[in-house]
């Protein structure tokens, strides 16, 4: 019995920008009803390759051949690529929150009769899309109102709204957690049943063994080679080599710590929810940091670990009700973030698009931009100075860039937390605050950034480390407190902590002795 032909073959794709291939001579076959993964490190050209594919990058602008459903295609936008059956979901979720589901789901896609948009029949066509993706919501409710999980459900919807036949993901569960990002890959399994085949860019590589048949390796704009997991012999560490072009010994650098005094506590820290007053985000928690410490925060979505962090750090969440700051043994009162940056804190946010960094400026202006008077006189910037250290910054990060004149919209996921903690860095601060610091990037960018965590604790600075993975917690850190519900359950050293400890520790109110 003959193989049915495949639904998508590109050919010998080659983009390029000025002064970047960022494909070369790439290929990819995607077969009918196929889960194929695309593994590759930030900037590899994955999401490159898509934005091709889907027309975001039109037709004239890269050369090769794309073929679909044994057709040449030659998509001049989006639009076009939609009305042939191919949906992209980017990694930043395309709607609008003051749009309902049933506004968000058929925009650009209305139903019409007589010229005028039939709202009852979108709205029933909305619930039967729903349905098909497991979400039982009001189809009337505001996009804003459902979290990050609910959002890629009503993408995939709006998805299957246009007969979609290839679903392309881009990280799709980079922001989800265990349970949400379960269900999707649940979803995305449905859909194979259903004859919709799926191209999924991910870093996380347990979630690709788990459901992809086929995945296909870039590696600096090109093709290394094409893994049939079904096949045996695909596991973790063989596509880390494909990845890399090299096995990496361990995920974490070997360290051997240097932990002095402790010289940062919160104490009874108590903080109200902005919105909600009757509920506390933080209820009377106390910590403590040590010089040379790297220390650990764990806790499941919605446990209070983010809120604790930005109310630290100036009280830039909710609504301060109890507690103090003492700093190497005197008291200090941050009350906005420019007092918690000349006490000597920075706090790199899990959102590095919306709250770490302006995408409109360069990678010189966003290195600096937290404490400019160090490059400043007289209140008037110094460009020498600062394209001076941004460009030492640029080289000591290893930040993939031509110049730093370069936007930090055009970088990689990976070098722009690079970016991120460089503006942090010029601050000399004494505490680091980073909050899912490796979200989204991939494992070679991964042991760049924990090498640099390290470094800064090597140098008697002090980090807490918010992360979602526990074994990353359990590579890197020196101790880990657990958070559930906005208060400090326990407070272990990693050589007592195992993730069954700390996950009981995350999903239980009652407060260790040693908390």
């Amino acid at each position: 019995m003959n193989a049915p032909p495949p639904i998508l073959e590109m050919r010998s794709i080659t983009k390029e920008f000025p002064g970047v291939k960022a494909l070369s001579d790439v290929s990819l076959t995607v077969m009918p009803a196929e889960i194929h993964a695309i593994c590759g490190e930030n900037g590899a050209g994955k999401s490159t390759l898509m934005k091709v594919l889907s027309g975001v990058y039109p037709h004239g602008t890269y050369t090769g051949e794309i073929f679909f459903r044994g057709e040449e295609v030659q998509f001049r936008d989006i639009r076009q690529s939609e009305q042939a059956g191919i949906a992209i979901i980017h990694q930043e979720l395309a709607l609008i929150p003051e749009l309902s589901i049933t506004e968000n789901i058929f925009l650009g896609n209305e139903i019409a009769r007589g010229g005028r948009i039939d709202w009852s029949a979108a709205k029933r066509k909305a619930l039967d899309l729903l349905a098909r993706v497991g979400l039982s919501e009001d189809p009337d409710t505001q996009i804003k109102h459902l979290g990050v999980g609910k959002q890629q459900l009503v993408e995939i919807a709006k998805a299957l709204a246009k007969d979609v036949k290839l679903l392309i993901l881009d990280e799709p569960t980079a922001a989800l957690n265990e349970d949400d990002s379960q269900h999707l890959l649940d979803l995305i399994l449905g859909l194979k049943g259903r004859g919709i085949a799926s191209i999924m860019i991910s870093h996380k590589l347990n979630e690709i063994e788990q459901i992809a048949d086929a995945i296909t390796i870039i590696r600096d704009g090109h093709a290394i080679e094409t893994l049939d997991v079904h096949g045996g012999d695909v596991d973790e560490d063989r596509i880390i080599r494909g990845m890399v072009g090299r096995s990496l010994e361990s995920r974490y650098p070997d360290r051997t710590p240097h932990i002095g005094e402790v010289f940062f506590e919160v104490r009874d820290w108590t903080i109200q929810h902005p919105q909600v007053p009757e509920r506390l985000v933080a209820k009377g928690s106390n910590l403590e940091v040590r010089r040379g410490e790297i220390v650990g925060l764990a806790g499941l979505m919605g446990a209070g670990r983010t809120e604790l962090a930005m109310s630290i750090f100036g009280r830039s969440y909710g609504t301060y009700l109890a507690g103090t700051i003492v700093k190497d043994g005197k008291e200090i009162v941050l009350k906005d973030v420019e007092s918690a940056i000349d006490h000597g804190l920075a706090y790199v946010s899990e959102d590095r698009k919306v709250l770490g960094l302006n995408l409109l400026d360069t990678i010189k202006r966003s290195i600096v931009s937290a404490k400019l008077r160090k490059i400043s006189r007289f209140d008037v910037v110094d460009e020498f100075k600062e394209s001076q250290v941004a460009e030492s910054y640029r080289k000591q990060l290893r930040i993939k860039s031509p110049s730093v004149d370069m936007g930090v919209a055009k970088l990689s996921g990976g070098n722009q937390q690079k970016v991120v903690l460089a503006k942090w860095m010029f601050t000399d601060p004494d505490l680091l605050i980073l909050d899912e610091p490796t979200r989204g990037i991939d494992v070679g960018a991964k042991y760049e950034i924990y090498t640099i965590i390290q470094q800064l604790a090597a140098q008697g600075k002090g980090v807490i480390l918010i992360s979602s993975e526990l074994p990353e917690l359990l590579g890197i850190a020196d101790r880990i407190y657990t958070v559930f519900e906005g208060r400090i359950t326990d407070n272990l050293p990693v050589s007592e902590a195992t993730p069954e400890a700390l996950m009981r520790s995350m999903t239980s109110a009652k407060k260790k002795a040693n908390a």
